[in-house]
């Protein structure tokens, strides 16, 4: 068996390097517990030959999300904050209207789960005026402050009454802020407490600290991935990503709840494995139940598609056979993705978590690379 995963997956990996698809990455499975899959592959540095090795570090881009869900609710547990706390509890500026001019209450839960009615910039169509209203998504800007991008993103009109519709957006990055106020700490600290320091993810943080570990960012390109420059865009969903790669290094730059966080495989396969088994040292196993089944009823999930909920952590596969294409996956499979070029899931039915990390976006998080690991998983 372990033979037959070892064979079916390098095969995948070998394909995608030979067709120009990922410059390096990281794949690592466990089942029932034990790693029965683990191959670092390519380059972190193409241009000197530099090897990936299995501790490189990576920009975790949205794989910050469910760290950052997860020590929300170790603050929900402290009694600090409740999934039923409006946002101006704890930021009283905070105050976006709707395009009515009526002002909603937005909850702790509507950040958690995306329902909110705030919004992304690649969400946003190219010729809206959301792109010129100074609001960063977390990895396109360096240098800039949480005060002054809470203040464009609340001066922003919702899209939706909280709670009304599911989109993907910046709620994470408000999130953040909500949890330094209620800790009294910054939300790398409060991390750190909650989460990466009782789990011993050494090199899971928000700003990097061993450089020389942190992988080159490349994109897809015509002909193979291009080195990122100091800003690249990336076509996607409604507009294309913009990208600040410097910002790993940017300790002036506000810590992204949403798409902030470095770290490695090692450390974010530990993660995933914490939640599955039941959530101690960080969580109780009711709050477990928050992040592992779907919170948001028969709300649609557009940026994943049919078949799909959302936790208050990451999407749910509710039915495998409406998912938008056939999957192997058990129903009740957690999942999700970063930019950068990270992909993961949790089959929770099958005892089985997949992290894929590499350096390439956005192949290696949405790319037909991320499919075939997947179903070579399955076999």
């Amino acid at each position: 068996m372990a033979n037959d995963l070892k064979s079916r997956v390098d095969a995948v990996i070998d394909q995608a390097l030979s067709d120009k698809r990922l410059v390096g990455g990281v794949v690592l499975v466990a089942k029932d517990g034990e790693t029965a899959y683990a191959r670092a592959f390519g380059y972190a540095d193409r241009e000197v030959g530099l090897p990936t090795e299995l501790d490189t570090v990576f920009r975790y881009a949205s794989l910050s999300k469910p760290i950052v869900s997860a020590a929300a609710l170790k603050l929900v547990e402290e009694g600090k904050l409740a999934l039923t706390d409006p946002v101006t509890k704890l930021l009283p500026a905070f105050r976006p209207k709707l395009p009515d001019g009526t002002e909603p209450v937005i909850t702790i839960k509507h950040l958690l789960t995306h329902t909110s009615g705030l919004t992304y910039d690649f969400m946003e169509e190219p010729d809206s005026a959301y792109h010129g209203a100074g609001i960063s998504n977390g990895f396109d800007r360096e240098g800039v402050a949480m005060d002054a991008n809470l203040k464009a993103i609340g001066a922003w009109p919702l899209k939706f009454p909280p709670g009304a519709a599911w989109l993907y957006s910046v709620s994470t990055d408000v999130l953040g802020a909500v949890m330094a106020e209620a800790d009294g700490a910054s939300l790398p600290d409060v991390v750190r407490r909650t989460v990466t320091g009782p789990l011993g993810l050494e090199h899971t943080d928000f700003v990097v600290k061993a450089l020389g570990r942190l992988s080159k960012p490349y994109a897809d390109a015509e002909g193979g991935p291009v080195l990122m420059g100091p800003t690249h865009s990336v076509p996607f969903a409604v507009s294309p990503l913009n990208y600040a790669p410097g910002r790993a290094f940017d300790a002036t730059a506000f810590p992204s709840g949403g798409a902030g966080m470095v770290g490695t495989a090692p450390d974010f396969l530990k993660f995933l494995e914490t939640i599955r088994k039941g959530g101690a040292p960080i969580l109780k196993a009711e709050t477990v139940k928050l992040l592992t089944e779907n919170q948001i009823g028969d709300t649609p999930v557009p940026i994943v598609g049919p078949g799909t909920g959302f936790s208050l952590g990451w999407a749910i596969l509710k039915d495998p056979a409406s998912a938008p294409a056939p999957t192997p996956q058990s129903k009740g499979t957690w999942s999700w993705g970063g930019v950068y070029g990270g992909s993961w899931f949790v089959d929770p039915a099958k005892a089985i978590s997949v992290v894929t990390l590499t350096n390439t976006a956005i192949e290696g998080m949405i790319g037909a690379t991320t499919v075939a690991i997947r179903d070579a998983v399955y076999g």
